[in-house]
């Protein structure tokens, strides 16, 4: 067997969907998935190798590269897989501290994969605050953002020591299906509804017309495909301009998740609804300083929304849809914000654009690549921002014995979406990062460090209220009135 043909045999077709985000590579908006993890204790690269040849090596797509010819893209095993290549070590310059990790992971997040192996990539940092870091990359074209930090925690145990049921997915991820069974009637039907539109993806494309897609198919999936199609485009801001190839990276000191919940509670919301209006507030006050007139100015943002339950990560792929989620920076009372928020998101939810998008995306990734472009384009232009929400476990997590304390990770923006917002919780703590275009936001700092002030004027609020009743946006406004 010639080499051409063995290749071949080692061949698997990639879905529509992980070919679309393939194919959405740019060199100002790389599709990776970047990570940090910090620990108490050092870890040695050794130590780090075996865990990751262990249990990151178990799902054999990572010794696979991508390869698309143009007419199709296809997995395809790597028979020179080298792991020193995946796993690599860094040091950090100067004082070593977080202003450099910052560094050194934004430069990470601007360097592009080498697309002639697996593309993904472990950075560890030897000496990080006493311990050690660990900077992740990972194309979007493996997995969702959401699936590839379960597999990113799969890593990890709930003991220092590695033993039978101490890895996390026996101990949390199982608790998650029900959720999201919950969230959609049925994973499968929330399949289901995407099935027409992917049936006719080439004709939707033969025929742009949307009328016509309309008529042929008349179903939720394609009105709320038309609803997100005619949204118009967001605003221009500071947030949008031509895109360079440097991103930059910081995250923020953690806030307490019980806090966090409380606020939920006085305001009846949900946990996600007070963190997406705390960066909302955070955006709106970082503009005001660089001089926008904000007056009735709302920013979209686009939203990932998990499509299967976490226990079937190891399925890889991408299984997700987004929705366009409003942020209302123009409003300058935070409670108002707050209510405008959680209703926007109640509404999304009993909506079927989630399933849109994803049905939308596998369409996209069997269009010729003009159309592609169009269309990514198209959907870029009507969001400023993603914004992604991952609750983690609320338990200590080891990795090789060496016990995480924080953890962030970040999503690739596309098109021409320049800002990335990223939350998730941990231990009892939930935290904050923003990915950035340098061109764009050249301190990514100066918007992070406004998180917790922003989210403290609702806990103030939450504290000053009687715990038995909800807080209403005129009752906040009184209530700092009065304090002033």
């Amino acid at each position: 067997m010639t080499d051409e043909a063995s290749s071949k045999s080692h061949r698997e077709p990639m879905s529509r969907v992980d070919t679309a985000w393939l194919r959405m590579e740019r060199a100002t908006n790389l599709m990776m998935i970047t990570g940090v993890m910090m620990f108490d204790t050092p870890m040695s690269l050794e130590r780090l190798k075996k865990v990751i040849k262990q249990r990151f090596l178990a799902f054999p797509r990572f010794t696979q590269k991508a390869v698309d010819n143009g007419a199709a893209a296809f997995w395809e095993v790597d028979q020179d897989f080298d792991l020193d290549h995946h796993v690599r070590l860094t040091a950090l310059p100067g004082r070593a501290g977080k202003r450099e990790l910052e560094r050194f992971t934004s430069q990470m997040a601007s360097s592009p994969l080498d697309q002639t192996k697996p593309l993904w990539q472990f950075h560890l940092v030897e000496k990080y605050g006493g311990g050690s870091a660990l900077v992740t990359r990972i194309h979007h074209c493996y997995a969702d953002g959401i699936a590839l930090v379960q597999v990113l925690l799969s890593l990890t145990d709930t003991t220092a020591e590695a033993k039978k049921g101490s890895a996390l997915e026996k101990a949390w991820l199982k608790k998650d299906g029900e959720k999201v069974k919950r969230r959609f009637g049925t994973v499968d039907r929330a399949m289901k509804m995407t099935e027409n539109l992917l049936s006719r993806g080439m004709e939707m494309y033969r025929d742009p017309s949307l009328a016509t897609v309309l008529a042929k198919e008349g179903t939720d999936i394609a009105r709320e495909l038309a609803l997100a199609l005619s949204l118009n485009d967001d605003p221009i801001t500071v947030f949008k301009g031509r895109l360079g190839v440097s991103k930059r990276v910081a995250w923020a000191e953690p806030l307490v998740l019980e806090e966090v919940k409380a606020v939920g509670r006085a305001f009846d919301c949900t946990v996600n609804d007070v963190l997406l209006a705390s960066a909302a507030g955070a955006l709106r006050s970082y503009m005001l300083e660089r001089g926008e007139v904000l007056d009735g100015v709302t920013l979209r943002a686009t939203v990932p929304v998990n499509l299967r339950p976490l226990e079937h990560a190891q399925k890889l792929g991408n299984h997700f849809g987004l929705v366009f989620l409003d942020l209302p920076v123009g409003e300058p009372n935070p409670a108002r914000r707050l209510e405008l928020v959680a209703a926007h998101m109640k509404m999304l939810k009993t909506s079927r654009q989630a399933a849109a998008t994803f049905g939308a995306l596998a369409a996209v990734g069997m269009a010729p690549a003009g159309i592609q472009a169009i269309a990514l384009e198209m959907f870029s232009r009507k969001a400023s921002l993603v914004a992604t929400n991952v609750p983690g476990p609320q338990l200590p997590l080891y990795l090789g014995g060496c016990k995480i304390h924080e953890m962030m990770f970040w999503v690739p923006q596309n098109g021409s979406i320049g800002v990335g917002i990223s939350i998730m919780s941990y231990n009892g703590k939930v935290h904050f990062g923003l990915i950035g275009d340098a061109k764009l936001i050249p301190d990514p700092d100066a918007i992070i460090q406004r998180f917790r002030p922003e989210f403290e004027k609702l806990l103030y609020v939450a504290l000053m209220a009687r715990w038995e009743d909800t807080i209403y946006s005129e009752d906040a406004e009184a209530m700092m009135l009065d304090e002033r």
